[in-house]
């Protein structure tokens, strides 16, 4: 009887890495927006210091990727990016501006981008720590 119920649950264990095999191999429909890194560490700045970092990314799926939107967590990141539509392969970059008047400490802001994909998960993230204005400036 033992040897039954493994064998049985050996079964479902395979079949069910069988069937995760086959959904991944499954092309992505739509556009997907692929970037090259999702998160940038400026490290210690002044407080007053603007800083900029550019995101680059690439349209791996099988059309055409549009960003609609980008939004920010407060008005002290701007994002710029291209309107034009960035075809399948293409690739393409959101610069984002950090200005840290008035701010202090550590900070983590995220950068959501709207846009035709279907996946939900469409974020990136710039982090600092601030450090107080030096003598002098």
């Amino acid at each position: 009887m033992k040897t039954l119920i493994a064998f049985i649950f050996g079964t479902f264990v395979v079949f069910g890495a069988w069937a995760q095999e086959e959904a991944a191999a499954e092309p992505a429909k739509g556009p997907v927006i692929t970037f090259e890194e999702e998160t940038f560490d400026f490290g210690d700045i002044s407080q007053g210091d603007k800083v900029e970092h550019v995101f680059n990314f690439e349209n791996t799926g099988v059309e055409p990727l549009i960003i609609t939107n980008v939004q920010t967590t407060c008005g002290c990141t701007a994002p710029e990016w291209s309107r034009d539509p960035i075809i399948p392969g293409q690739k393409s970059s959101i610069k984002v501006a950090f200005n840290s008047a008035g701010k202090m400490g550590r900070q983590n802001k995220v950068i959501t981008i709207l846009s035709n994909t279907t996946s939900a998960n469409n974020k990136i993230t710039i982090t600092t720590n601030i450090l107080p204005k030096k003598e002098g400036n």
